[in-house]
């Protein structure tokens, strides 16, 4: 699939989610929090639009940028935590190979601009994914909508999986999508989150099943991956949303 140019990526974004989505040259100062999204995850898991439709390295502003999504071809996983890039893709049933580069392609992708934060611990009863998505959600009512959100701390065990799609392989359903798929464990690590909510956008940027996107990055930055399941370590995470 051809790249598109940033005027055809606005362009595509307003098609596919109206107002949510702003203008990917927009400046940091007036594109504050703005989540912006490029193609649809629908249209990877059962049109097979694996290729590209968005080049990272043509994001204009780099600074304080967040964003995730799988690597073209569903060959990998991508995310971006304050202006750094990492791409992971698998090496076996056990390693990974990771590698910090703007030079990748995703068939669809989700990012803002953040520049402030405000953080806040994240209650010791907040265990789970499930958890935290309800906490999200009754902590967000009067805040705008979608959202990035950022959870640094200590997980005592979590699920990765990175995508892993055979070469020339056809999607047209998720399940011929996650072929080759690998998935990793984790114990007692110390980790970065970058996570997209919306209820808005399911099958677009989130799965059928929940609010919430997010990839996990280890502190060493050994391992990265979309993130499945967790164990958060009581008494060790900070939440981090958007100033307002």
């Amino acid at each position: 699939m051809k790249n598109f140019s940033l005027a055809s990526i606005s362009l595509l974004s307003a098609v596919f989610l109206g107002s949510c989505t702003t203008d990917v040259t927009q400046n940091t100062a007036t594109a504050s929090s703005e989540v912006q999204v490029v193609g649809a995850m629908r249209n990877v898991m059962w049109k097979g639009e694996l290729g590209g439709t968005i080049d990272l390295d043509t994001l204009s502003n780099k600074q304080h940028l967040y964003g995730l999504g799988p690597l073209e071809y569903l060959s990998g996983e991508l995310m971006i935590l304050d202006g750094k890039s990492y791409k992971s893709v698998v090496t076996s049933d056990t390693t990974m190979r990771i590698e910090e580069t703007f030079a990748a392609k995703a068939p669809f992708f989700v990012f803002a601009h953040v520049p402030s934060w405000r953080e806040r611990a994240l209650p010791d009863s907040i265990r789970t994914m499930t958890q935290l998505e309800l906490y999200l959600d009754s902590v967000t009512q009067n805040s705008k909508r979608p959202f990035p959100f950022k959870v640094s701390g200590e997980v005592e065990q979590a699920t990765i999986h990175i995508v892993n799609l055979p070469a020339g392989t056809k999607v047209s359903n998720p399940d011929q999508a996650h072929q080759g798929l690998v998935s990793y464990g984790l114990r007692q690590a110390a980790v970065d989150i970058v996570g997209f909510f919306s209820t808005e956008h399911k099958a677009v940027f989130t799965h059928h099943d929940t609010y919430m996107h997010l990839h996990l990055i280890t502190k060493d930055r050994s391992k990265m991956g979309h993130l499945d399941e967790v164990a958060f370590k009581p008494g060790s995470l900070t939440l981090y949303l958007p100033e307002e």
